[in-house]
């Protein structure tokens, strides 16, 4: 697998220093980027600590997403895909010189335009009216407000030290709600294998009005591969929670990673 990227894991039980990641999660000096495999002893301490279980994420009776009524039309704006061509500003370590993500098609009935970031070999549908960008080895995107806010990540479960999927989304869960425990997690295992985390009550960040998130985390697994993944996060207002799901939903219908 090409472009993997590093997932972003707190490193002790004290000491925060702040990343981009930040702004869609809306935790403020909580995470810390490394280039380095974390220690895994020290992660699995941190989250034991919180009372989160590791061996498995709680799985309510298998289902899948459901986008409702709702539509892409719903979170965007008709413009033919000319969002896409540039990008005003956007979060992310490369946020000062961000290059545009790949305007693969759009298609009009649906508000929906097909983007793909090449450093990562993954191809998502999203919004019209939205932006996208390249950010190194991750995928980022928002809405025309800033207020949705998307990023595509590969995982290596091996690199991080976990065994699959499930054990991917517990530990950090459990690592996220041990560093900040007014953050809830909730997690359920999808009809195709993949899993689903909920973050509720995440502090707001820059530029949010002050108002609390919800974060959604889809975690997959490469078929016939459990060692490899794929990581989609989605970030929205409290207030948008529900809508947030079913954005996720369509997000889901629409994701083509090259394995």
């Amino acid at each position: 697998m090409s472009g993997r990227a590093t997932t972003v894991w707190p490193s002790t039980c004290s000491g925060d220093n702040p990343i981009f990641i930040n702004q869609i999660y809306g935790i403020s000096n909580v995470l810390r980027e490394s280039g380095q495999k974390e220690s895994v002893r020290t992660l699995f301490a941190c989250v034991l600590a919180a009372g989160f279980a590791l061996a498995a994420v709680p799985a309510a009776a298998q289902t899948d997403l459901d986008p409702g009524n709702l539509t892409f039309k719903d979170f965007g704006i008709q413009d033919q895909g000319a969002s896409f061509s540039k990008v005003e500003s956007t979060f992310g370590n490369n946020s000062a010189n961000p290059p545009p993500a790949k305007l693969v098609g759009v298609d009009a009935a649906k508000g929906m335009a097909r983007v793909r970031f090449d450093a990562i070999k993954y191809e998502l549908g999203l919004p019209l009216g939205w932006q996208a960008s390249e950010d190194w080895e991750r995928g980022v995107a928002t809405s025309a407000d800033k207020k949705f806010r998307v990023i595509a990540w590969r995982v290596d479960f091996a690199y991080e030290g976990v065994r699959d999927a499930e054990h991917y989304a517990a530990t950090k869960a459990g690592s996220i709600t041990a560093r900040r425990p007014g953050i809830k997690a909730q997690a359920r295992k999808l009809k195709d294998g993949s899993f689903l985390v909920i973050y509720e009550n995440a502090p707001a960040g820059p530029g949010d009005g002050g108002e609390k998130r919800v974060v959604f985390d889809l975690v997959m697994s490469k078929p016939g591969n459990p060692k490899e993944g794929a990581l989609l996060t989605l970030g929205v207002p409290a207030s948008d929670a529900d809508r947030g799901l079913k954005l996720m939903a369509l997000l889901k219908q629409n994701i083509r990673v090259d394995w």
